[in-house]
């Protein structure tokens, strides 16, 4: 299975019988080239950037075999998605809303999820410390303690808010790490955000963003409201379920795959676009997001051991087994949410 990225401004999505295709039609001469054509089975998801045109015969295609359309802005930030239902288990839906209710119900969601989190940082630091100098593995394996040490004391937290502060800390202890393994030249002072400040930040926003568009489709096709987690707070606008089981995949994907660009000279700080706008001071660009989403891509067909279910699984796949876990626990079906690595 496919997902079918369409970058290119101007390209056009078409159905040709049971087929999607991208074309552009050349301004002077007025012909249309097919860039690329898919069978509609081969097709996982379609994500579309920018000023990117689909046409209604090609969403009625895609609507009919319940394939997931996303759009993103041209530099990455999602907008919307298409789809064909959202979710029928009315039950399900009611059983998460009183969950969310529950504060021990909550607490004991939001403390799972952030020692899965802070396990799979650990697990990466672990495998980067056997990477380095020895000076430097020195310090990766007292940070990876250290987030050990937090991991086992997030489940003494009383409180949402004591759960979010250990994973605060975890995450300033494995940052901290991260940074020491970057040059200079990358302008790495820790996790930032709105707007990204420097290349490593932007690379880390980005991969986040094509996280969160793939387990927010995983949630709608398991019927859970995005809306409703337990881990982050409730707001307007904010997908809170999709922005807790994203958390254990942060190291475990994006992470890994943009630190795989980095340290394997991938990708270079100087060709990101400095934009001098304080609203977006750094942009991926377009000739480096192939890369970038080739990248996550890959990491996520990668295949580990899911230790809930004792087998090995595509990293892609896990996400809807561990949302899938997620609807079972908030059901009463399963005791207790347990991360990908365990």
């Amino acid at each position: 299975m496919t997902v079918l990225y369409v970058r290119e401004p101007g390209t056009v999505v078409r159905r040709e019988a049971e087929r999607v295709e991208v074309t552009r039609t050349d301004p002077k001469t007025r012909r249309t080239q097919v860039l690329s054509a898919l069978p509609i089975h081969e097709i996982e998801q379609v994500v579309l950037f920018g000023n990117v045109q689909l046409t209604t015969q090609a969403a009625a295609l895609l609507l009919q075999h319940e394939i997931d359309v996303i759009f993103l802005s041209q530099s990455g930030g999602y907008r919307g998605r298409l789809q064909k239902d959202g979710s029928k288990l009315a039950q399900l839906r009611h059983k998460q809303l009183r969950a969310a209710d529950d504060a021990r119900a909550a607490l004991r969601l939001a403390i799972a999820i952030v020692q899965a989190k802070l396990n799979h940082q650990r697990i990466l630091l672990e495998l980067l410390s056997a990477q380095v100098d020895a000076k430097l593995a020195k310090s990766f394996t007292a940070a990876a303690a250290g987030v050990a040490q937090i991991g086992r004391s997030v489940s003494s937290a009383a409180t949402l808010d004591a759960a979010r502060g250990f994973e605060g800390k975890g995450s300033a202890l494995y940052f901290g790490a991260l940074r020491s393994l970057l040059t200079p030249a990358w302008s790495f002072e820790g996790r930032k955000y709105y707007p990204p400040p420097d290349p490593f930040n932007a690379l880390l926003s980005f991969g986040y963003a094509l996280l969160q568009k793939d387990i927010e489709s995983t949630v709608q096709r398991v019927g859970l409201d995005p809306y409703v987690g337990a881990l982050h707070a409730l707001e307007a606008g904010r997908p809170s379920l999709v922005l807790d089981l994203m958390e254990e995949f942060r190291p475990l994907v994006v992470d890994y795959a943009m630190l795989d660009l980095v340290l394997r000279g991938k990708i270079a700080p100087q060709e990101f676009t400095f934009t001098g706008r304080s609203e977006r001071p750094v942009e991926i660009g377009e000739r480096l997001m192939p890369r970038v989403v080739g990248a996550y891509e890959t990491r996520a067909d990668d295949v580990v051991a899911h230790k809930p279910s004792g087998a090995r699984q595509r990293l892609r796949y896990c996400y809807e087994l561990q949302t899938r876990a997620y609807a079972r626990v908030v059901n009463g079906e399963q005791t207790t949410f347990v991360g990908v690595l365990a």
